[in-house]
């Protein structure tokens, strides 16, 4: 069997001062609707961090922010419009003060790439929440970083 044809992406832990989480709401052709990590695809010649950056800029007006630790990798196999049979995510710490997130390539352009809201949430309130939320585990993997500090080497989060 050959190797999967993985697109390779980059994505923010972003927490602010009360450890509140901000996630982006994903809507899917399908109907699926999933609140994920700000993020996305590396361009052509883009490492991780400079590819975090410009997702932070057009999703969130998100700029000068120190990226931290590489903190968890994940694996996933689905299949995409874009043709590739999955995505390799790596996620990075980032602290924040907190902020009125506001694409700064509009509503329009964010609804194109399948993004239709931004909020922050609580670790209680994903918990609670009905929503479908990605990372499978999100809460259970964040409340570990909190407690323990970021990880000397990052843990793989894939489902399994």
């Amino acid at each position: 069997m050959s190797e999967p044809n993985w697109r390779e992406a980059t994505r923010g832990l972003v927490l602010d001062e009360h450890d509140r989480l901000l996630m982006v709401k994903y809507v899917f052709p399908s109907g699926d609707e999933r609140w994920g990590t700000p993020g996305g695809g590396l361009d052509p010649g883009e490492d991780h961090h400079t590819a975090l950056r410009r997702e932070f800029h057009e999703e969130l007006s998100l700029v000068d922010v120190e990226i931290g630790p590489h903190v968890w990798s994940r694996s996933h196999l689905f299949p995409m419009l874009s043709g590739h049979d999955g995505q390799r995510e790596r996620f990075f710490l980032v602290r924040v003060a907190h902020f009125d997130p506001v694409p700064s390539i509009g509503w329009e352009q964010m609804r194109a790439e399948f993004v239709h809201d931004v909020r922050w949430w609580t670790i209680d309130e994903i918990d609670a929440s009905l929503e479908h939320f990605i990372p499978g585990r999100l809460t259970t993997h964040l409340r570990a970083l909190l407690a323990d500090g970021p990880p000397a080497t990052p843990i793989d989060i894939s489902d399994p």
